[in-house]
């Protein structure tokens, strides 16, 4: 697909990196000519070094021709408006990066009568991301397939738990639970494991279930966490903003620090029934004064990442349940894990991801059969869902018949309202949803995954 991406921050740039990698047509413009000549040497992309809502520049970056623009700049207004104009001159599709609520209030308005066809707004997307690590709390990440129906959840093998050195063929007998762990990190390795895999203490696993088996699973092993009822958070920026929204929703008990005095007495007349502390979140004794050693949970979304980490640590260290951290630099991100910090976001990544998937779901409606993607352990395993189309050779054939290629696995299968979490004995159907986990990084199409002489076995 030809791809113009308009504003090319750190997000800008994760996206141009990834969209280039999957072979896509990508140009990008910027008014900074340093940040163009950087992308331009180090991806396989074109460059103009120009403004978003000039229309010479736009047409110089081929905006006649694009299947999608992507507008990034730091301006929701630019962005908008670089998106209206880029539909007038040819553009097929818009996407539009907007962070003020009144604007995501106004999208069906914006879609219908203006033709945008999505806004992102990173720091709703992060608080959202937020809000389900803490609707399950033993999980690192939880990501959602078929309109919810199947979720994947990212776990950390306990010491001396059920699990801990279990093979995988005995977890259904033993546990009594259906649920398939579809992929294994121990370490720097990473494995997509077959039934004979022993799990270990320390494992990363990542499991294919639905919310019932995986509450049951938490409620087996060891470290099982309580339901989390209160929430510290640092920081009542944008993400905090929506945050405290959201968790008064779940009935949550809510306390946020933030410095600044005037954003203090907005959110207090915004959410009165959150208790808001004008204070540096950063002082250890108004941490402890205000009770973050009986927090169930602590968020630090300062705009510092470097006292977000070591605000982390000293929660980790009091023996708060869940510590959720902010990040935005990308070197930081990469080495937060190694740290023992597994419970990161980061608006950039989150934005980046999400326009990622509206740009495989239109790449869908062309010549792929992709619906959702997202990437896991590292952006080294995709877990991607595809629709089964008529006529495909595999259809109606027992999987233990089918050759997968090396690197794949089946996860699970939706059909209409009914999720399977599939065996040697299940085929595939026309309509299906099903959720492919792989190593390979530039699949399109559920057919790479068997072989082309059908993928039957001989």
């Amino acid at each position: 697909m030809n791809i113009l991406i308009v504003g090319c921050g750190k997000a800008g740039s994760i996206l141009t990196q990834t969209l280039s990698n999957e072979g896509h047509n990508i140009t990008v413009m910027d008014t900074d000519t340093d940040i163009v000549k950087s992308l331009v040497n180090n991806y396989d992309v074109q460059g103009v070094c120009g403004g978003a809502l000039i229309v010479r520049d736009l047409k110089e970056a081929g905006v006649e021709t694009a299947n999608i623009i992507i507008a990034m700049t730091d301006s929701d207004e630019t962005n908008i408006m670089c998106c209206l104009m880029a539909r007038k001159l040819g553009a097929r599709h818009s996407v539009a990066r907007v962070r003020n609520p009144g604007y995501a209030e106004q999208m069906i308005f914006m879609r219908e009568e203006l033709g945008l066809s999505m806004m992102i707004n990173p720091e709703y997307q992060t608080a959202n991301e937020i809000s389900r690590m803490l609707r399950y709390p033993n999980a690192i990440h939880v990501e959602t397939f078929a309109k919810g129906r199947m979720e994947l959840a990212e776990v950390r093998v306990p010491e001396n738990s059920i699990l801990d050195g279990l093979q995988l063929a005995a977890i259904t007998p033993k546990l009594g639970l259906h649920m398939l762990i579809c992929a294994v990190m121990r370490g720097d390795h990473l494995t997509i494991p077959d039934g004979s895999f022993r799990l270990a203490a320390g494992d990363k696993i990542y499991i294919t279930a639905g919310h019932a088996e995986l509450a049951q699973l938490y409620k087996k092993m060891s470290d099982l966490k309580r339901t989390i009822r209160s929430a510290l958070i640092v920081g009542g920026g944008k993400i905090g903003y929506y945050l405290v929204r959201q968790l008064l929703e779940l009935n949550m008990h809510v306390k946020v620090i933030e410095q600044d005095r005037s954003r203090c007495e907005q959110l207090s007349e915004w959410f009165p029934k959150a208790v808001v502390i004008c204070a540096d979140g950063t002082d250890q004794e108004i941490l402890l004064e205000e009770g973050i050693a009986t927090a169930d949970s602590c968020i630090m979304l300062t705009g510092i990442d470097e006292e977000n980490i070591i605000l982390s640590f000293y929660a980790k260290k009091i023996g708060v349940d869940k510590v959720i951290t902010k990040i935005n630099r990308t070197s930081l991100l990469s080495i937060s894990d190694s740290v023992g910090l597994e419970n990161i976001v980061s608006p950039k990544e989150t934005t980046a991801e999400l326009i990622l998937q509206y740009v495989r779901a239109k790449q869908n409606s062309e010549n792929s059969n992709i619906i959702t993607l997202y990437r896991l352990a590292d952006n080294r395993l995709e877990a991607i869902e595809f629709i089964v189309r008529g006529g495909a050779k595999y259809i109606g054939i027992p999987l233990k018949d089918l050759h997968v290629n090396p690197g794949f696995l089946i996860a699970g299968i939706i059909r209409g309202s009914k999720r399977i979490i599939p065996s040697g004995a299940d085929a595939l159907k026309e309509n299906d949803s099903v959720v492919v986990v792989t190593t390979n990084r530039k699949i399109t199409s559920l057919d790479e995954m068997f072989l082309e002489t059908g993928g039957v076995q001989a």
